[in-house]
């Protein structure tokens, strides 16, 4: 396989934090990434049969945790590549698969997924994406799906995994701040629909409506309550979460001008004994087809 280039500058992207050298946000989705993998249940809980997976492709992979995870679980896992457009994640990724010693399987590469995939044809096993939300917007799923199925080989696995915007809590502060998220989601082309589920609830019709075959579902409801280790990585998470995404609510719709209020009563409220939250996780798999040169994807839906 021909290696990645990796250009010197920074990639185009769309990313919502915008400040992609932002280490509050480089900690915010390490917390993400590991609460999300834990109430899961693992990197590929839903999978009949992981044994099949030898080359692992992960797009848009930030800090890497869920592939360095990947390599620790299938030792079987020959190779295992993330990509993500920030040289700062990937750097840091890097470091994170040396010292946890999976860096002779493992690389990462700086790369725009909605450019082009610098990888060859029918290469890997299974490409993997989660909380493509944050980057993708809906008129980019089509081609971004087209180069998933060309990099992955005849009968090889595709798997997306989105939640809502925000969970679903017993904290007003808190759906307040959601309710501003969705707003500036879907007025940016986030989201397909105006409500926090707008990409999730439309996974399983993606990519079946751009020639994967054999979609299958599972969804997720992740439950946090005040005291629990799972609540301390959502407060973590939405607590940086707040102030990383604040520049792209302000571009994007009308933020209150007591929105540092907003953000204080929603820490608070998220301390109380009662607080509980739970998002809506879910993901959609499937199969490319194995006459897959048969496909016009020009004529693909998007």
């Amino acid at each position: 396989m021909a290696t990645p280039r990796d250009a010197r500058r920074e990639q185009p992207h769309t990313y919502v934090v915008e400040n992609r050298s932002d280490e509050e946000e480089l900690r915010r989705l390490q917390v993400h990434d590991r609460m999300f993998t834990s109430r899961m249940g693992g990197v590929l809980p839903e999978q009949a049969d992981p044994g099949e997976f030898r080359r692992v492709l992960d797009v848009g992979c930030g800090t890497g945790g869920w592939l360095i995870e990947a390599a620790k679980t299938y030792p079987h896992m020959s190779l295992l590549i993330g990509v993500d457009a920030s040289r700062m994640m990937v750097e840091y990724a890097r470091a994170q698969a040396e010292a946890q010693g999976v860096s002779e399987r493992v690389e990462f590469h700086v790369m725009d997924a909605l450019r082009f995939l610098e990888f060859p044809n029918d290469f890997f096993d299974l490409v993997n994406q989660r909380a493509g939300m944050s980057w993708l917007r809906t008129w980019d799923w089509g081609k971004l799906l087209q180069e998933y199925i060309r990099v992955a080989g005849p009968g090889g696995i595709i798997r997306v995994t989105e939640g809502d915007v925000i969970p679903d809590s017993t904290s007003p502060a808190l759906t307040r701040v959601g309710e501003l998220g969705v707003a500036a989601f879907y007025q940016s082309g986030h989201l397909f629909t105006a409500e926090k589920g707008g990409v999730r609830k439309e996974l399983a019709s993606l990519l079946s409506r751009h020639s994967i075959e054999q979609v299958q579902t599972r969804a997720y409801a992740l439950e946090y309550r005040a005291g629990t280790e799972q609540w301390q990585d959502l407060f973590d998470d939405m607590k940086h979460g707040m102030r990383t995404g604040l520049p792209f609510l302000r571009k994007w719709t009308q933020v209150p001008d007591n929105y540092e209020e907003i953000y204080q009563q929603a820490l608070n409220e998220m301390q109380q004994a009662d607080f509980v939250a739970t998002w809506h996780v879910v993901t959609a798999w499937g199969r490319v087809p194995p006459d897959k040169e048969r496909i016009d994807f020009f004529s693909s839906p998007r």
